[in-house]
């Protein structure tokens, strides 16, 4: 009742004013008070080895439960008494227990293992007995995603039949037998420092071939940041990053296949794969007689699938993937050879929609289209080759829901006997047994709280509810649930989706400044559309200031139609915004309290580039913007992301889409956030934009975050931001500076 009293003051407190005290102490009253307030959704749903056993473990008012499920039984009971492990952790480490703090829950046979307050934890589910086997180890740190690893030297690779090594020396190929380096042979000498042979050797499984790349190096590029104040040393740090860029040269790989035995080499056509973005590693056949290779040419506009004979070393086209504007390779790729048919399934949207097709893999001709229809296929869940049956998840399909949602389907390898596994109105996210025998299904909305139920995977019948979740102590809170709000978009005809989220004290009679929270990153649809307290962004936060705040899928963006996304292609300024103002206009029609007049806009990284262009292309409409991270100019930002929208060759399509050749338009509020040790996006990016803001003597806001890296701005940033919308949408001074903003820190 204290913590409901403190909220009811805070909004009798600022029913009248927006941007006070009492709304900032608010919004830090709803992000802490909303966690662990959704009771009985499941959480970890993990099956235990191969059994029709899971368990999960769910948020109850007095703390998490864990369960045990046996799918063949339905019989559902609780793993073990919760309050009593909290009790032995107590006595063992000398501190109140919070079980909310378990880290690594995993439950196996007669045991639940976990980590906390830095050690290893063991509990026999039997015996009752809580025991540490150690202190846990500090993971291996992540390499750098962009890291490029030197394939000119390796270690010998041995055959599968342990009888041979291949090894590299002097750019070469050589093989010996395992047991005899004296047997040594070269097979190759046309390898060169400029040209030569890969370390990285892939064997057949029968052992008779393998594979070695020539390789023709590209270039390298590094970034380079400076790290101002280490936590380890007074004096800065110089770090390095291999970071290539658009246009970059990058290395050409041509496979050619040596005979163990025979000492023979056979090259793969290198006219079959001119100009690679990308090739990847051979993946052998079971019985050693071809491989697979996937060729992408620079542009993203081929992409096919080589078959290649062992024994001669000639290929197969047997799939020829092509587009006049881009093929979604990072997103929407899928391949499944098989091999007892000599069959390969995969994924296309060569007909406007993403789709599953079934190829001869001897002929390379298309057998049939699996699933069609204006809907698309998200992702292949699982391929049961004996029975030929495919399940997927697929979002469009079922009339009157959000064509974002994922239902749950099966179907067979020649396009009959589609079966909806899941079809309520909701987000499904399946849990599958070992045997895909049983799945675990979770659904829910961000205007509906989940439901999981067990179910039959033969025909997605419903064996067993397992939980409906309670948010009743949430509403308590004051968290107020979102709207989703459906519009056309700039056609007139496509239904543009996102979702509006209004303060706890909000009032019907006020006029509220409108903050449209931008991610327009064609990789993807980022409109949250399952059930959540939070979301990246804090937006129920900044919406407690005294906003309205959205969040909008524009076209250009992923999981529609081939069409809707194209509209990306070679024109990232685009990003969408003549479907978002549209559809703020017709939000604020049918609520007549959005004040469109005062529009605000904020985003990371692709976010960042958008959010800073909608003052550039659009100031009748957005006035205020904060732009974190931004990939202002695509040929700053890394080689994937941006020539798989922007194109290659790099174009005038490049400068007319960046931010810092329409500097000179800036109109508005801007305030650039950027972290010093932002290796995703060359800080340079931000740096330059601010360079020719300056010399078109226009007025910008920056922050300058000293060791931060790829974010938002953290709570720092995050305080700025919301300091930055109230003092320019709502026109009243933010309050003074104390204590400490409670966000995601992101």
């Amino acid at each position: 009742m204290k913590s409901i009293s403190f909220f009811l003051c805070l909004v009798t407190f600022s029913a009248f004013a927006q941007g006070t005290k009492a709304d900032y102490d608010r919004a830090n009253y709803i992000k802490e008070s909303t966690r662990y307030k959704v009771y009985d959704e499941p959480g970890n749903v993990t099956w235990i080895d191969k059994t029709h056993t899971f368990w999960y473990q769910v948020q109850t008012p007095k703390g998490p439960v864990y369960y045990l499920v046996n799918a063949e039984t339905r019989q559902k009971q609780k793993a073990f008494d919760s309050e009593k492990l909290a009790g032995l952790l107590d006595r063992e480490t000398g501190q109140k227990s919070n079980l909310n703090s378990l880290s690594n829950p995993k439950m196996e046979e007669g045991r639940f293992s976990f980590t906390a307050y830095g050690k290893n934890w063991e509990y026999d589910l039997k015996s009752g007995e809580l025991r540490s086997p150690g202190d846990v180890t500090p993971p291996r740190p992540w390499g750098y995603w962009g890291s490029q690893r030197d394939e000119s030297e390796g270690n010998p690779v041995t055959s599968p039949d342990k009888k041979w090594k291949a090894y590299i020396k002097n750019s070469n190929v050589y093989v010996s037998r395992a047991d005899d380096p004296k047997s040594e042979r070269q097979l190759s000498f046309d390898g060169s420092p400029g040209e030569f042979y890969s370390a990285w050797i892939y064997w057949s499984p029968d052992s008779k071939h393998f594979v070695s790349n020539r390789v023709r190096p590209g270039q390298k590029r590094s970034l380079t940041l400076i790290e101002s104040s280490p936590a380890d040393q007074l004096q800065p740090k110089l770090h390095t990053r291999d970071y290539l860029k658009p246009g970059d040269a990058l290395s050409q790989r041509y496979p050619v296949v040596f005979d163990a035995e025979k000492g023979t080499a056979s090259a793969v056509d290198a006219s079959l794969i001119p100009n690679q973005y990308s090739l990847s590693a051979p993946v052998w056949h079971k019985n050693g007689g071809s491989f697979v290779i996937e060729y992408n040419r620079r542009g993203h506009q081929v992409y096919n699938v080589l078959k290649v004979d062992a024994a001669t070393g000639e290929a197969l086209e047997v799939i020829k993937e092509s587009s006049k504007t881009f093929i979604h390779y990072s997103g929407k790729r899928f391949r499944h050879y098989a091999e007892g048919t000599e069959e390969m399934i995969w994924m296309s949207e060569r007909d406007g929609w993403n789709h599953l097709y079934l190829y001869d893999a001897r002929t390379g001709n298309v057998k049939n289209q699996i699933t069609r229809g204006t809907w698309v296929v998200r992702r292949v869940v699982h391929v049961d080759e004996p029975n030929r049956r495919i399940i997927f998840e697929g979002s469009g399909r079922e009339t009157g829901q959000d064509p974002y949602f994922i239902q749950l389907y099966s179907v067979n390898f020649d396009g009959t006997g589609l079966t909806r596994l899941t079809g309520e109105n909701g987000n499904h996210q399946a849990v599958f047994s070992h045997d895909y025998a049983y799945f675990v299904d979770t659904w829910s909305r961000i205007d509906q709280a989940a439901e999981t139920v067990l179910r039959a995977t033969r025909d997605g019948s419903t064996l067993m509810k397992l939980e409906k979740a309670d948010i009743r102590d949430l509403l308590k809170t004051g968290w107020v649930m979102p709207e989703v709000f459906v519009s056309t978009g700039r056609d007139d005809s496509t239904d543009i989706w996102g979702m509006i989220i209004r303060p706890s004290n909000f009032d019907p009679k006020k006029k509220y400044p409108v903050i449209e929270y931008i991610y327009a990153g064609p990789h993807d649809s980022f409109v949250p559309k399952s059930f959540a307290t939070d979301s990246r962004g804090d937006l129920h936060q900044l919406a407690e200031l005294g906003f309205i705040v959205v969040q909008i899928d524009g076209m250009g963006t992923s999981n529609r139609s081939k069409a809707f996304h194209d509209v990306c292609w070679q024109n990232l300024k685009d990003s969408g915004f003549p479907d978002r103002i549209k559809w703020i206009k017709a939000a604020a029609t049918r609520y007549p309290y959005m004040d469109i007049s005062r529009v605000g806009i904020f985003g990371n990284s692709a976010g960042g580039q958008s959010s800073a262009g909608a003052l550039l292309h659009h100031p009748e409409f957005y006035k205020v913007a904060v732009s974190s991270s931004g990939c202002h100019d695509n040929r700053m930002d890394k080689i994937w992301w941006n020539e798989q929208w922007m194109g290659y060759p790099i174009g005038r399509q490049y400068e007319e889409s960046s931010n810092v050749t329409h500097a000179h338009k800036l109109q508005g509020k801007l305030l650039l956030i950027l972290g010093e040790m932002d290796d995703n996006v060359d800080p340079s990016s931000t740096f330059q934009l601010i360079n020719a803001i300056i010399k078109a003597n226009k007025y910008v806001d920056f922050l300058f975050v000293p060791g931060m890296g790829h974010s938002l701005g953290g709570d720092y940033g995050e305080h700025r931001r919301r300091d930055f919308f109230v003092k320019h949408l709502i026109g009243v001074d933010p309050p003074e500076w104390e204590g400490h903003i409670h966000t995601s820190g992101r």
